[in-house]
């Protein structure tokens, strides 16, 4: 099956599924399961074709619509308390557990270094919409991961 992206052709065989199995069918960056939320996954270009990215296994996550049109073409930000700038969360070289924690049982995430916290501003992995999400699924026992 051929999926056309953004005006890339991306052979989903080959690369998406890979990605997605690996994955467990969850957003790389806020691990909101597709299962849960009956939305495909997306390929996101880790470094944007636009910045010089390829179409590559290593530079392709797979990613919620909403991480993934947050992000746009996003590589860094700058982190609103300390005014440092920092690279985003890359999944293909960084471990989330070590930028990441689930708070507030288990609705929210919270950075723990600078990564992670610029991170959660770029891609707004605490919005509203999605922590609302979040406790109806920790209510039945499906979050966090």
């Amino acid at each position: 099956m051929i999926i056309y992206y953004r005006s890339c052709v991306l052979d989903f065989d080959a690369f998406a599924l890979q990605i997605i199995l690996n994955a467990q069918y969850r957003c790389e960056y806020c691990k909101t399961s597709s299962k849960l939320t009956g939305m495909p996954l997306t390929m996101e270009h880790i470094i944007p074709r636009s910045l010089g990215g390829s179409d590559d296994l290593l530079n392709l996550a797979a990613a919620c619509y909403r991480c993934n049109e947050f992000k746009g073409a996003k590589v860094s930000e700058i982190d609103l308390q300390t005014s440092q700038s920092s690279r985003l969360f890359n999944p293909r070289t960084d471990l989330w557990i070590d930028h990441f924690i689930w708070i507030n049982g288990g609705i929210q995430i919270a950075g723990t270094s600078l990564i992670g916290d610029v991170t959660l501003i770029a891609l707004r992995l605490n919005n509203k919409d999605i922590v609302a999400a979040r406790a109806l699924w920790v209510s039945f026992d499906w979050h966090p991961p």
